[in-house]
């Protein structure tokens, strides 16, 4: 009966004594490594947005914006550059992702970003709206966004949203390209009788 009383103690005695400074030597260097790309984004982020400063200021709601035709609730992904689904824009707040309240009407998109800057895209800015699957980063499936284009300045911007209900996304597209397409129209003609009148 002593042999295996022996071993058992001997087994105890080899136990592995846990290396507690190495421990906590890795675990300070990985919150060290995590801290440091954490600052190398938000200073990217900063960077960034100092290049967009050029930017202009995001229009605002009119006093008057009228009667929405559509009304739709969801997330808002981001804005990029038009074409360029990786060139995140993050001037005027444009980088921030959020819940949406979007209303269309005849004026225009209004969106509205609860703890994010609201902005509103007039009727004579849209470029016309497509159903996409990734803006910013953010890649849904196939249709899973709503990419709105638009004017603003001198540049073009692409802006993602997503309905809480998707099935809305092909009437929005539709609306949207039908307004871009009215008021385009309607300003090429005014600018060619501007122009005949001379």
């Amino acid at each position: 009966m002593t042999p295996p009383l022996l071993h058992l103690a001997a087994a105890q005695q080899s136990a592995p004594v846990t290396d507690w400074s190495a421990r906590i030597a890795w675990t300070v260097g990985l919150l060290v490594f995590v801290v440091f790309v954490y600052w190398l984004m938000r200073e990217g982020w900063k960077w960034r947005g100092r290049l967009q400063g050029d930017l202009p200021e995001l229009p605002s709601t009119p006093a008057e914006p009228g009667e929405p035709q559509l009304t739709m609730t969801g997330r808002y992904h981001g804005s990029t550059t038009a074409g360029q689904w990786l060139d995140r824009i993050v001037a005027r707040g444009l980088g921030t992702r959020s819940r949406a309240e979007l209303s269309l009407t005849d004026q225009g998109l209004d969106v509205v970003r609860p703890g994010a800057q609201d902005f509103f895209v007039p009727a004579a800015a849209l470029r016309g709206a497509r159903l996409d699957k990734g803006i910013a980063g953010k890649v849904l499936p196939e249709g899973g966004l709503l990419i709105v284009t638009w004017a603003h300045g001198d540049k073009e911007i692409d802006s993602g949203f997503r309905s809480d209900r998707a099935g809305e996304h092909p009437a929005w597209a539709e609306a949207l390209n039908k307004l871009g397409t009215a008021e385009h129209s309607t300003s090429t003609t005014e600018h060619n009788e501007t122009e005949g009148a001379r």
